[in-house]
Order: structure tokens, then C-alpha cells, then sequence
């Protein structure tokens, strides 16, 4: 094929080097990509090995391969891998200056991954952004809202801010406040409480669920709950718990007050 091309002229080399560059481009592409998905798939089948981790190692091995695929493509076109380390090593510091943010966000990804304040799937809020982690790669922490709206956010801000994760722990703390009217028997209140919390299985038995007065206010009293249950379910407990105490309270006869006005009119 290259005597073919060199029969072309002095375009036919250029030609042939620049089909091979491609074929080379496109190969290596194809490779890192399956190099990556291997070494994820290889890490999220095994159970004793962090998905982070295999995340994070398939996105340094997708960027390896690329560079060589580039350094290799560059040696088609008669650039020397001796002259391409030493231009490399000349341009270090002005490629530094330039991409600084960049090489940031790849040792806070480092960072990240060195001491993992968080993990995939866990559901955490960075520097009042909260989301469930999906995505841990060399530059971007890639989180997914509630209502399912991606956001990206570049490994140097999060390192650099405060991580707050609400699934580190096995189990949580569901608070929960309800007011009662002044009239009403604040040590029923708090055994209804007690009863909805020890008919519910997700509220865990020790810790104890601990119900007090912690409020007079306006035109209520204040009474709250602490309950415990596992992390999977603080959502559907925290909403459970609300509509059950309701209920049992409009049953039972004890009003949830609501703020008042009262309109005074003077004559004359």
C-alpha cells in the first residue's frame, strides 16, 4: 500500500501517513474505551473492591492509552519520541501556568479517591449542592439530583469545599415536630407519638425513641421526636410518621393549632 501511495507524487507519503495516523486514532480510541469498561466491569462485579475506586482507575487507564496513541500518531509524522519527551519537558511549566485549574482537579480526584469521603450511589451535599454521586472521573465528580438533573462539578471544588453525606452511615436520626394546642394533654400527645413509633418496623428499638417538649410557642406546643432507622429508609419513615401522627391525633382529639389573628375595631 505505500508503494501505491508513493506513486501519487509528493502528496501520496503526506496521504498514506495521514491514513495511518487515523487508523491509528480511531483503533486506539476504540481500545481505551474497551480498556476502561473492562477494568470498571472487572471492579463493580467484585464486592470486596469500592466502585469508586474501579471508576476512577478506568478513567486514568482510558487517558494513558490516549497519550500513547497520540505520542504514536505524532512519530507517523516524523516526530521522534526523544524529541517529544525533551519539547515536553521544556513546555512543563508554561503548560503548568496554563492548565492549572486542570492538574488541580486531577490531584484533588487523587485526593478523592486516597481518602473517599464519598462513594458511588451515596446521596451527598458539596458546598450546598446536593445530589447522589453517579460519576468519579481524573477532572469531574458527576452528581444526579432528586428530580433527576445532572451537575458536574470539577474535582478541585470539591475537595477544595465542605461534604456533608447523608449515606456514610448505615442508619440516621428522623426528627419530627408536632404542635398541639394549649388546652390539650401534652403527656397524651407524646404517648400517641411513643404508640405510632413503636407500630411502625422501620424505627429501630435502640436507640430508643425519645419524644419532648421542646417549645411553647405563639399558639402551640411543641413537642418533638427522634427516631431511628435505617439510612435506606429516612424518607418514607420521616413521611409515614407525619400523615400516622396526624391521624392519630385527629382521632384521639388532640388539635394541630394554626396562627390566629385577631382583627380589633374602634369606633368613634
Amino acid at each position: 500500500m505505500e508503494e501505491f501511495f508513493s506513486q501519487m507524487g509528493a502528496l501520496g507519503p503526506l496521504l498514506y501517513g495521514a491514513i495511518k495516523a487515523l487508523l491509528f486514532l480511531v483503533i486506539g480510541y476504540m481500545a481505551a474505551g474497551w480498556v476502561s469498561r473492562m477494568i470498571r466491569k472487572k471492579v463493580l462485579a467484585d464486592p470486596n473492591l469500592d466502585d469508586t475506586l474501579g471508576v476512577f482507575f478506568a478513567s486514568i487507564a482510558k487517558w494513558l492509552i490516549l497519550a500513547v496513541v497520540v505520542i504514536a500518531v505524532l512519530q507517523v509524522f516524523g516526530f521522534q519520541a526523544t524529541s517529544l519527551v525533551a519539547v515536553l519537558g521544556a513546555a512543563t511549566l508554561a503548560i503548568g501556568l496554563a492548565l492549572q485549574g486542570t492538574l488541580q482537579d486531577i490531584a484533588a480526584g487523587v485526593m478523592i479517591v486516597i481518602f473517599r469521603p464519598f462513594k458511588l450511589g451515596q446521596y451527598v451535599d458539596i458546598a450546598g449542592t446536593a445530589g447522589t454521586v453517579r460519576n468519579l472521573n481524573l477532572f469531574v465528580t458527576e452528581l444526579v439530583t432528586p428530580d433527576n438533573v445532572q451537575i458536574v462539578v470539577p474535582n478541585g471544588k470539591v475537595w477544595g469545599s465542605i461534604i456533608t453525606n447523608y449515606s456514610a452511615h448505615d442508619t440516621r436520626r428522623v426528627d419530627l415536630t408536632f404542635g398541639i394546642d394549649y388546652g390539650d394533654d401534652a403527656d397524651n400527645a407524646m404517648d400517641i407519638i411513643l404508640k405510632c413509633a413503636g407500630a411502625d418496623e422501620r424505627v429501630h428499638k435502640d436507640p430508643e425513641p425519645w419524644v419532648r417538649v421542646v417549645n411553647l410557642g405563639d399558639s402551640s406546643v411543641d413537642i418533638t421526636t427522634r427516631l431511628w432507622c435505617a439510612a435506606a429508609d429516612y424518607w418514607d419513615l420521616k413521611f409515614a410518621m407525619t400523615k400516622t401522627v396526624k391521624e392519630a391525633f385527629d382521632k384521639e382529639g388532640i388539635s394541630i393549632p394554626y396562627p390566629h389573628q385577631v382583627e380589633i375595631q374602634r369606633k368613634g
